[in-house]
This record gives C-alpha cells, sequence and structure tokens, in this order.
C-alpha cells in the first residue's frame, strides 16, 4: 500500500473477499478473518497456524490467494505519473524490488495499474517467504537471499505498517515509514524504529536525496 495512498480502498476490499471466503469455506465467525490479520500479519498466515490451510497443498493455497485477490485493480487504481518520474530518478545503481505480503500476479497488476511495472528489478511475494509475513525477521532475511544482498544495512524498507517496520528494523534495515495516520484508529501513528517518517511515497526525494542521480550530479 506505500506505493500509493487511496484511504486503504483496495486493502478493505481485500479485507471483504478473504471474510466472505473464510465465512463460506471455512464457516467462520465474522470478523474472525480479520482477528487473523492482526495477530498473525496476514489472514493466510493465520489460516495455517490455526490449521485451516496447508501451505503444503499447492492448490488449496493458490485457490485462496487467486479467489481474494480477484479485484478490479485498474478501476480502483489510475496511473501515477509524478511517482513514475520520482521513482525513475532514482540512481540506477540502486536495485529496487517490491516486497508484498501479498502474491506476485497481483502486485504486478497493481503496478502496471500505476503504470510502474517496469521500474522494479524484481517483486518478492509471500509464497518466495514460504508464506511467512513481514511481522517476522525471516521474511526480511529470505528477501536479501532473494536480491542478492548480503549486507542488511543496504537495504532500505519503505512499508506502511509499524510492526513490519520494525521486524525490517530488527534485521538491521534503514527503515521508512509511510503514512503517519493508522488504518484502524485513524490517528496520527509513529515509530520508534523507522528512520524517517513520511506521509506519502512522493515525499521520498525530499527525505532521502542522497538517493537520487540529479541530487549527486549537483553536488
Amino acid at each position: 500500500d506505500c506505493l500509493y495512498f487511496d484511504n486503504w480502498n483496495i486493502a478493505d476490499h481485500l479485507t471483504r473477499q478473504i471474510e466472505d471466503h473464510c465465512q463460506t469455506d471455512f464457516n467462520l465467525p465474522h470478523g474472525y478473518a480479520y482477528k487473523l490479520y492482526k495477530e498473525h500479519g496476514t489472514a493466510l498466515r493465520g489460516l495455517i497456524a490455526e490449521g485451516y490451510l496447508d501451505r503444503n497443498c499447492s492448490k488449496s493455497m493458490d485457490g485462496f490467494l487467486d479467489k481474494v485477490h480477484d479485484l478490479p485493480i485498474h478501476e480502483l487504481l489510475t496511473p501515477d505519473d509524478k511517482l513514475r518520474q520520482i521513482i525513475l530518478s532514482i540512481d540506477p545503481t540502486i536495485r529496487k524490488f517490491v516486497f508484498t505480503a501479498s502474491v506476485h500476479h497481483h502486485a504486478m497488476r497493481c503496478l502496471k495499474a500505476l503504470g510502474i511495472h517496469d521500474c522494479f528489478d524484481g517483486i518478492i511475494d509471500v509464497k518466495d517467504c514460504n508464506f511467512e509475513t513481514k511481522h517476522s525477521t525471516s521474511s526480511f532475511h529470505i528477501a536479501m537471499e532473494k536480491a542478492g544482498v548480503l549486507d542488511a544495512g543496504e537495504c532500505i524498507f519503505l512499508d506502511d505498517s509499524l510492526t513490519n517496520i520494525k521486524a525490517a528494523s530488527q534485521v538491521g534495515w534503514r527503515t521508512v515509514l509511510v503514512g503517519t495516520i493508522g488504518r484502524d484508529c485513524g490517528k496520527k501513528v509513529t515509530s520508534e524504529h523507522a528512520e524517517i517518517e513520511i506521509e506519502r511515497i512522493h515525499d521520498i526525494e525530499r527525505m532521502l536525496p542522497e538517493l537520487f542521480t540529479h541530487n549527486k550530479n549537483d553536488n
């Protein structure tokens, strides 16, 4: 979500899809799916932990992931030319990855809708991380392995979750909290584990100018 700001619109759509799926297919009570999300980082991880899904059964896992991500993304997101220019202005020697608790195809659809799908070196998704979430430090170690990075201090993590920011910091990544209004409380939030806090991803150049080629040239 940190790549776009839509007042949690897509997140709310996903929450409803997951809620419906959990009630219909697993006979879980209303609200239980969101409870799993809050406790485990994703409802998927909670369903695995409580035995409703088997991570070793690709058919059931893929069926769940395909169903809950079946959204009209191109109706919900529009191209963001300013964001594209910001990303393209980053020093080309800096590799850029989308690190998502979702699945590759959903992330790619969002990136295409935003017009930035060709701006990244790759997507590291929940399958790559063995269905762990970004609440878990193990996911960050896997992400480094996938990206071919040995030094955690070379990684900069931008995310809108306080828990994810904390986990990244524990691994040694530099951290940027994107969005300072909490989804559940609607109030200002802050993180002692974030090196920088910004309202929107578009503020990154102002806060981390050293990442951008033209700023280096100016110096």
